[in-house]
C-alpha cells in the first residue's frame, strides 16, 4: 500500500473534513470509501510532476482535496457529475506558475487535460467539453448554464477561506454552495488547513 499524505507530516493529522477523502492509495488507485476509482495513483504521480508550487500550499493537493469534498458535497444535493467535480479539482490549479494574479493557468490547465485525457481521465466526449469549459473558465467565469460547470467553480470558491476570505454567496452560483451551513463548513476546514499550514511550513 501506498500512502498519501495531503499534508506534510511536521503539520500533524489533516483536518476533520479532509479525513473524510481517502488519503491512501490501495493497490496503485486513489480510493474513496465505496466509490469508485477516478483519481489513480498515476494521475497523482503525473500531476505532482507537473505542478511546479509548493505541493502542501494555497493551490496544492490539499486545496485539491478540499475542492473535491465541496464539489462532490454539492454534487450530492444537486446532481451535478460527481467524476466531472473530481477531475476539475484536481487539474484546475495545475498548471499555475505562481500562488497570486496567473490569469491564464486556466487556459493551460485545460489545455494539459486535452493531453492527458486518453490515457488518464475517464470521460465521455460530452463530460470532457463539461470538464474543459470548468477548467478553462475557472478564473475568470462569472457564470455558467451548465450545472457541473457551476459546482466545480462553487467547489473552489468554498476554499476560499484558506487565504483569509470567507465566501460570499452572491459570488457563488448554486442554491446547495449558498447554503450558510455548508460555507460554514468550508471555512471551518480551510482555516484549520491554514493554521496547521503555517504552524508546520510547506514542503514538497
Amino acid at each position: 500500500m501506498t500512502e498519501l499524505t495531503l499534508i506534510s507530516p511536521a503539520m500533524g493529522k489533516p483536518p476533520q473534513s479532509e479525513q473524510g477523502i481517502s488519503t491512501r492509495i490501495s493497490e496503485g488507485a486513489w480510493r474513496p470509501p465505496g466509490k469508485p476509482v477516478v483519481i489513480t495513483a498515476t494521475l497523482i504521480d503525473l500531476l505532482r510532476e507537473k505542478f511546479h508550487l509548493d505541493w502542501n500550499g494555497i493551490h496544492g493537493v490539499a486545496h485539491w482535496a478540499r475542492v473535491r469534498s465541496n464539489g462532490l458535497t454539492l454534487a450530492r444535493r444537486n446532481g451535478a457529475n460527481p467524476r466531472v467535480v473530481e477531475y476539475f479539482a484536481f487539474l484546475h490549479d495545475v498548471c499555475r506558475r505562481n500562488d497570486g494574479r496567473d490569469r491564464s493557468h486556466g487556459s493551460r490547465a485545460a489545455a494539459f487535460a486535452e493531453q492527458i485525457r486518453d490515457r488518464h481521465l475517464v470521460l465521455d466526449n460530452g463530460e470532457f467539453f463539461v470538464l474543459v469549459a470548468a477548467i478553462d473558465g475557472h478564473t475568470h467565469g462569472k457564470s455558467h448554464e451548465d450545472l457541473t460547470v457551476q459546482t466545480c467553480w462553487d467547489a473552489d470558491r468554498l476554499d476560499l477561506g484558506r487565504v483569509g476570505i470567507e465566501p460570499l454567496p452572491e459570488r457563488l452560483s448554486t442554491p446547495e454552495a449558498k447554503d450558510p451551513s455548508v460555507i460554514a463548513g468550508a471555512c471551518e476546514s480551510a482555516r484549520l488547513w491554514l493554521r496547521q499550514y503555517r504552524d508546520g511550513g510547506g514542503s514538497r
